[in-house]
């Protein structure tokens, strides 16, 4: 029990790990996990001494080796269950004990997409549009109980096999970024919903639109945050100038400004920052109006967000574990930065009696859109 929240671990070979032995779970010491935009990872540590079973069994015989094991970590908080992890061991780390007892194993990991980070590849995509060629991607990792969730982006350009295709040349993982970049889209791994289940998703940067309890700060009782704080950017937003050639002579280059706007990001303040920066793109001059409009897409969907906010809570005072990708409230803070924010990474730490988070939020404008936040 870690301070109102059970915690399940599974580990083992990369197919199939089993729930963690007791004398595991007795020298479980703490555990640590980082939710960011594009990957995850992890770090357990465990107490070790020379007579420990780690020490004289499950070391020497390659229970915690990197590459090959994976763990599953599970939070459940007020009977709700929440996958915080499915990763693999990256990093082995011992320290023996000046003292008896006081020696430490730790495991360093990531998500299941350090998976598609190892082998370099040279494979051909002839007239296969970016879903198709990141479908067949995924299909690979299904045995590890990957499902791919790929969104088509609004402009694709398929070209004829016999004019030119695309090659991916690289890593599966560094490839689908690539694709993702260009398109203005993400590519990340999210854990669950069940363990031993993750969702490979390619798409917009969606936020769902799902408020979680309130984020109070000075607000005396009610304050359920232990830090909180707020930054606003005056050099975040930047308006983007692309060059085309005029369609009769090809010769005239045009000037197009593309807006530091994000359609599928509402700005969620009254107030929004405008730009400061004026930015040009490179090689568009020779794009075609597919291309172009597929560069521009991707510019607005690369908007940033001039307002962050950054602090940490309690999981007992906050009631359940903040969730990365959902809309979260704020309460207490003032005129200015109350309001609805999205959260765009959340930590987790996990020690016998504690389980505390630490959070980034973002949003553009100042002043909230809504005259109450939700508590």
């Amino acid at each position: 029990m870690f301070d109102g929240a059970h915690l399940t671990l599974l580990i083992g070979p990369l197919p199939a790990p089993l729930p963690a032995p007791q004398p595991l779970m007795e020298a479980l010491q703490s555990v640590e996990v980082n939710a960011s935009r594009d990957r995850s990872g992890f770090q357990i540590t465990f107490a070790m001494g020379k007579t420990s079973p780690l020490q004289l069994a499950l070391l020497p015989a390659g229970f915690f080796d990197p590459m090959i094991t994976r763990v599953v970590i599970v939070a459940t908080v007020r009977g709700i269950p929440q996958v915080l992890m499915d990763g693999v061991v990256t990093r082995q780390e011992m320290q023996p004990g000046t003292q008896p007892g006081q020696g430490r194993l730790t495991l360093t990991g990531e998500d299941l997409s350090v998976l598609m980070d190892i082998v370099e590849l040279r494979i051909p995509y002839p007239a296969m549009p970016d879903n198709v060629r990141i479908m067949t991607i995924l299909a690979k990792y299904a045995m590890f109980g990957v499902i791919p969730l790929v969104i088509p982006p609004p402009v694709m350009n398929v070209d004829s096999p016999t004019s030119r295709f695309d090659t991916q040349d690289g890593t599966d993982r560094a490839y689908i970024q690539q694709l993702a970049a260009q398109s203005g889209y993400v590519f990340y791994i999210e854990p669950g919903p069940l363990p031993l289940q993750s969702i490979a998703y390619f798409g917009p940067d969606i936020r769902i639109p799902i408020p979680q309890p309130a984020l109070n700060i000075d607000m005396d009782a009610d304050t359920n945050v232990e830090s909180l704080s707020f930054s606003l950017d005056g050099l975040a937003k930047k308006t983007t100038v692309m060059f085309l050639l005029d369609p009769v002579t090809r010769k005239i280059p045009i000037p197009i400004p593309i807006p530091d706007m994000n359609p599928l990001h509402p700005p969620l303040g009254l107030r929004p920052t405008p730009p400061a920066r004026i930015t040009f793109a490179e090689d568009t001059t020779r794009l075609s109006a597919t291309e172009a409009a597929k560069r521009a897409f991707g510019i607005m969907m690369q908007s940033a967000d001039a307002i962050s906010g950054s602090g940490s809570l309690n999981v007992a005072s906050y009631g359940l574990p903040l969730r990365a990708r959902l809309l979260v409230g704020v309460r207490g803070a003032g005129i200015a930065y109350d309001g609805f924010y999205y959260v765009d990474s959340v930590s987790h730490s996990i020690k016998p009696g504690e389980y505390k988070q630490n959070f980034q939020i973002s949003r553009d404008g100042l002043i909230t859109q809504t005259p109450v936040v939700v508590p």
